[in-house]
Formats: C-alpha cells, sequence, structure tokens
C-alpha cells in the first residue's frame, strides 16, 4: 500500500473514532447530569436517546447528498458537527442546550456511519480494500475504549482536587462539574479530523462517475501505479453513468438481493447481543469474582477485548474473504451466547467459564459480525447509488440498536439473562444462515465485477 493510501485511510477513519467516541462517553456523563439536573426517568431517557434521534437526521439526508454532493464535503460537514457538539455541550447553560448540542453530534454520528466506510470502500484498491474499511470499526472500537479511559482519568482527576474549589472556569469544567470536560475532550479529535480532511481527495470513483475524468484518473495514479490507475479508470468510466440513482432502482430485480443483504446484516449486527453484553459487562466480570473497583474499570476490560479482536479481521478479511470470516464469527458467537445463557441458567455466575463464554463473544463478534456489516455493504451496490442504498443498510442498523436498546432490560427482567442470551444466541444462528445462503465472497473483486454477480454477466 502507498502511504498516500493510508495517510487518506487513516483521516477518514478518524470519523469512525468519534463515531465510537461520542456514543460510548454518554456511560461516564449520565450519573453526573442526572444528578445536577434533577432528571426524571422520561428526561434521562431523552437525554440519552437525543444522539440517536440526530443519528436517524444525519443517516436521512447524508445518503443521497453524498450522491450529489461527494463524499469529502459531507464526512467535512460530519466533523464540523462534531466539533459544535463538544464545544457546545462543554459549555452548555442548561439541560436543553446539552441536549440539542448532543442531537447535533449524533446527526454527526449518522453522516460519519454512512460515508467514511462508503469513501473508504472506493478509494481502497480491490486487494485491501476489506482491510482498509475494517479498519472504520477498528476506529470505532478505539474510540469506545478512548472514552472509558479519558472518562475513567478525569473522574479521578476531578476526586482528588474537589479540595481546591473555586470560581474559575477550568475548576468548573474540570472538577465541579466533570462531565462538561468528559464531552467537550471531542473537540480535539474533531478539529484533527477536520483539518485532516482538507489534504484529502473527493473520492476517485464519484468523480468519474461525475465525468471529471482528470481529476479521477489523477488520484488513481497515487493511490496504484499509473497502469493499474488508467485500465481501472476505463473499465469505471465505462461501467458507470452520470445519472445518480434513485431509491426506486434499488427494489428493482438485479438489486433486490444486494439490497436485502444491505438491511439483514446490519439488522443481525445490533440483534447478536452484544449491547446485552456492554450493558451486563461489568456485573459479569464481579460476579465471577473479578475485583473490579467500579464500573469503568469494567468498561475498559471489555472496550480492549473488543479493540484487540478487531484486529484479527484486518488481518484476515482480503486473505480469507468474507464469507468464511462472518461464518466462522457468527457460529461462535452462536455456540458462546448459548454457553453464556447456560452459565445463567444453572447458577454459574461466579465461575471463570462465563468471563471465558463472553470473551469468546467478543471476539467472534469483533472479527466477524461487527465490521464485515461495513465492508460487504460498502461494496455490493453500484456508484450511482451506493450513498443512497448504505443510508438504507445504516438506517436498519440504528432503529434496530434503538430496539435492542428498550428490549434488552426488558428480556432481563421478564424471561431472565439464561433466556435472554439464548435469544441473541437464535440471532447469530440466522446470521450465519443467511450469509451462508445468500452472501457471495467478494474478496479480492473490484466494486465493478462485485456489480456484476448481480447482473448475471
Amino acid at each position: 500500500m502507498s502511504l498516500f493510501l493510508v495517510a487518506i485511510t487513516l483521516v477518514a477513519t478518524m470519523g469512525g473514532f468519534l463515531f465510537g467516541f461520542d456514543i460510548a462517553v454518554i456511560s461516564g456523563v449520565l450519573p453526573f447530569v442526572k444528578d445536577q439536573f434533577t432528571l426524571s426517568p422520561v428526561a434521562e431517557g431523552w437525554f440519552v436517546s437525543s444522539a440517536l434521534v440526530g443519528c436517524i437526521i444525519g443517516v436521512s439526508f447524508s445518503g443521497e447528498l453524498s450522491d450529489r454532493l461527494g463524499r469529502k464535503k459531507m464526512l467535512m460537514l460530519s466533523a464540523v458537527l462534531f466539533f459544535i457538539s463538544a464545544a457546545g455541550t462543554a459549555l452548555s447553560s442548561g439541560f436543553t442546550s446539552l441536549v440539542l448540542t448532543r442531537m447535533l453530534g449524533g446527526t454527526g454520528i449518522g453522516v460519519a456511519s454512512i460515508v467514511a466506510p462508503l469513501y473508504i470502500s472506493e478509494i481502497a484498491p480491490a486487494k485491501v480494500r476489506g482491510r482498509l474499511v475494517t479498519f472504520y470499526q477498528l476506529a470505532i472500537t478505539a474510540g469506545i475504549l478512548v472514552a472509558y479511559l479519558t472518562n475513567s482519568q478525569l473522574l479521578s482527576f476531578s476526586l482528588s482536587h474537589k479540595s481546591g474549589l473555586s470560581n474559575s472556569l477550568f475548576n468548573l469544567v474540570l472538577v465541579k462539574e466533570v462531565w462538561r470536560s468528559m464531552l467537550g475532550l471531542g473537540i480535539i479529535p474533531s478539529l484533527l479530523f477536520f483539518i485532516g480532511l482538507a489534504f484529502v481527495p473527493e473520492s476517485p470513483r464519484w468523480l468519474l462517475q461525475k465525468g471529471k475524468i482528470t481529476e479521477g484518473v489523477a488520484i488513481l495514479t497515487k493511490i496504484e501505479d499509473a497502469d493499474t490507475a488508467t485500465k481501472e479508470a476505463d473499465i469505471i468510466k465505462n461501467r458507470t453513468t452520470k445519472d445518480v440513482g434513485t431509491y426506486k432502482e434499488l427494489f428493482t430485480p438485479a438489486l433486490r438481493k444486494p439490497l436485502l443483504i444491505g438491511i439483514l446484516l446490519p439488522l443481525f449486527s445490533q440483534f447478536s447481543g452484544i449491547n446485552a453484553v456492554i450493558y451486563y459487562g461489568p456485573r459479569i466480570l464481579s460476579d465471577a469474582g473479578i475485583n473490579i473497583s467500579n464500573a469503568l474499570l469494567g468498561q475498559i476490560v471489555f472496550g480492549l477485548a473488543n479493540f484487540l479482536f478487531t484486529i484479527i479481521a484486518i488481518w484476515k478479511v482480503d486473505k480469507m474473504g468474507r464469507r468464511p470470516l462472518y461464518i466462522a464469527g457468527s457460529l461462535g458467537a452462536t455456540v458462546s451466547l448459548f454457553f453464556t445463557g447456560w452459565c445463567f441458567f444453572h447458577g454459574s455466575t461466579n465461575s471463570i467459564a462465563l468471563v471465558i463464554s463472553i470473551i469468546l463473544f467478543l471476539a467472534c463478534f469483533a472479527f466477524s459480525i461487527g465490521p464485515l456489516k461495513f465492508v460487504i455493504a460498502a461494496e455490493i451496490f453500484p456508484t450511482r447509488i451506493r450513498g443512497r442504498a448504505l443510508a438504507i443498510s445504516i438506517m436498519v442498523m440504528w432503529i434496530a440498536d434503538t430496539i435492542v436498546g428498550q428490549l434488552t432490560p426488558i428480556l432481563l427482567g421478564s424471561i431472565g439473562p439464561a433466556y435472554t442470551f439464548w435469544f441473541f444466541s437464535a440471532c447469530c444462528l440466522l446470521s450465519f444462515w443467511t450469509v451462508y445462503k445468500m452472501v457471495p465472497e467478494t474478496k479480492g473483486k473490484s466494486l465493478e465485477e462485485v456489480q456484476d454477480i448481480w447482473v448475471g454477466h
């Protein structure tokens, strides 16, 4: 891989880092905001879900606009929204302004969750496309881990400086109301993201699709050697049209199957049980006899595991292929979740076996179900409609995330953790069956060659 390709991939994955940071930082912020503003259960739920409302807003317009205006412009919009949200939440004067600025951050997440993997898939050569798109998922897990670590460190700093109270802004943000610094820390990566985007090019495939041949070929030449770039540009030019696709086109016979795949994979990723594991994680470790001093430390343990096992996907996705990794991971997730439920059913919640089964699930999720939904969804649609198609795919992910977030506590309280984990195990088994029956191998194929699969060339 060229240094140029590595650099622009790292910049694009900053959108994933901000995505992960924003969704995870709220875990450390919530107790303080709840106490300071005396939130009712309804207001507490609204504060948490306000970012999700923003996500849905961001997804609703970014797919179409990325097809019309380009990928880079939408990534820059995402960085601006993240920056405004981080600064606004840190300096908010009341609960209403706090919620509104959180919603702006959620809109940034919605935009980044579509456009970042889309952009990476379009700049990456076929032989490393899976690896580079998976870097986006790694960046999400890195953002989650950094949010847990910074929350823990800022809380520790605040507790150790309580005696030195003053009326300075520094003391307000870092000591008295430490949640402000937890949220405000997002200013740094959002600034780096925006500055980095100033130096990255537009997607060459989008440029060629818009008839900007010279610009598109020039960028491809920087990514690959001149001969390969010229040949690839000729293929893209011959296979694309300047016309922008419509949502109606996704329901034509040639695209019904990829649309169904693009819907089912993000749906199953949320119904895999990952949220239940994160929700139950610290308690599981505590019940197993592992000394966890506070909930934040427990989150760090699981966040680190999720990050490390995602590296397996980066290592193997372009060597083994998407299908083998996904099939192995979904089967592993099915077995490990079944065993997790078995431990709860037989009251073995204080055994190391429970911890091992949870870690195995995280491993299987991190190298398959988690990252590969982005990899596959970003490469199975034609360029002219890829933004809109990915918007539908990611919208399904956020809606499923909302449903699972509401459903998990209900299941845990009504049928108990054993049957809850068995339910998620069954969902992982359905995920395995879907990939086994429907998803073709796209390893090493150009995006244009992937399109040929659906039209029967």
